[in-house]
């Protein structure tokens, strides 16, 4: 398989940041022990690219309401 790019994941995602925060999820899910979605010997991070660049991967509502969460919680913690 050819070399997974940001450009590749970005036909999936908003932005990069949603990326960023997606291909974490994944690769956490993944070294935790979730089944690869196809197989490959990459590493958990690279794999989780990989999905997301596939399609397989996609930031839905229940993702950005996860993501807002996260979001508040750091901006009350800095504010504290």
């Amino acid at each position: 398989m050819a070399r997974v790019t940001v450009e590749d994941c970005l036909d999936h995602v908003e932005n990069r940041f949603s990326l960023v925060m997606m291909a974490t999820a994944r690769a956490r899910e993944l070294r935790n022990g979730s089944e690869r979605i196809f197989h490959s010997k990459n590493k958990e991070p690279v794999q989780a690219l990989r999905e997301v660049a596939a399609g397989y991967i996609v930031f839905d509502e229940p993702s950005k309401q996860r993501l807002r969460s996260h979001l508040g919680a750091s901006v009350e913690m800095e504010e504290k």
